[in-house]
């Protein structure tokens, strides 16, 4: 078995797409197919640290709650196992889809935090912590952006994901069934003011934003890979002329 058979396997094929759905190189995208397994397994310790990170939060937020509180872990687990189910010949476009939301959502939702709200993260992380927190969530964004070779992010993945990550940011915001609010802990209190607004309210406009987002981009992916497969224009028509029929 050569290293690519023992890591990974041969890319997929990689489709003529407009820059905003596929912004990597292909040579970046064709190495994470080949080192497929070398990437899941960088999720896995990644996901595993997140687990750690939260350990203080899980003891404050009632177990039937727990599948909220650890949003980057989850994101990093979904796209282990989406890559993991590739590399095994069993593609799952919920997976895929899932990952991507998760990747994209969380990869830009705690920068965006933690430049925000800098002098406190630094003063209660320090600043290896706070420097590795901010490029290793960058990279989640990276990664995500290899999953369309190996999904069409089809509407019912997209409800799918569409679903969760709903769910998830009314839990981590505004509806908490038992307990309090689920989000990840921030230096401030929640009631904290910050500026015209409060803390929470802050955090909670990031990840309405960021939820948004990914949903948009699924569903436009999928329909320039229509468009792509069908030989359209970005108008709709055809080589020749003419337009698609309904």
């Amino acid at each position: 078995m050569d290293i690519v058979g023992a890591l990974g396997r041969e890319p997929p094929e990689r489709e003529s797409l407009p820059r905003w759905v596929a912004p990597l190189p292909k040579a970046l995208e064709d190495v994470a197919f080949r080192f497929a397994w070398v990437i899941v397994a960088i999720n896995l310790v990644g996901t595993a640290f997140g687990f750690w990170y939260y350990r203080f939060q899980f003891r404050e937020v009632p177990v039937e709650m727990w599948a909220f509180v650890p949003d980057s872990p989850g994101a990093t687990l979904l796209i282990a196992l989406a890559l993991a189910a590739w590399a095994v010949g069993r593609s799952s476009d919920t997976l895929a889809t899932l990952a991507f939301f998760g990747n994209v959502k969380l990869g830009l939702w705690t920068p965006y935090v933690l430049v925000v709200f800098a002098p406190r993260f630094v003063e209660t992380s320090g600043v290896p912590l706070y420097a590795f927190l901010l490029v290793s969530h960058l990279g989640m964004v990276v990664q995500a952006f290899v999953l369309y070779r190996i999904t069409d992010f089809p509407p019912r993945a997209v409800a799918v994901a569409t679903a969760w990550y709903t769910v998830d940011l009314l839990m981590d915001y505004f509806v908490p069934l038992t307990g309090g609010v689920t989000h990840t802990s921030l230096p401030y209190a929640d009631a904290t003011p910050w500026f015209t607004t409060t803390v929470l309210q802050v955090a909670a406009a990031g990840a309405v934003a960021l939820t948004v987002i990914p949903l948009f981009w699924t569903l436009g992916t999928h329909v320039e890979k229509l468009r792509t497969r069908h030989g359209l224009g970005a108008d709709g028509a055809s080589p020749d002329g003419g337009r698609s029929r309904p």
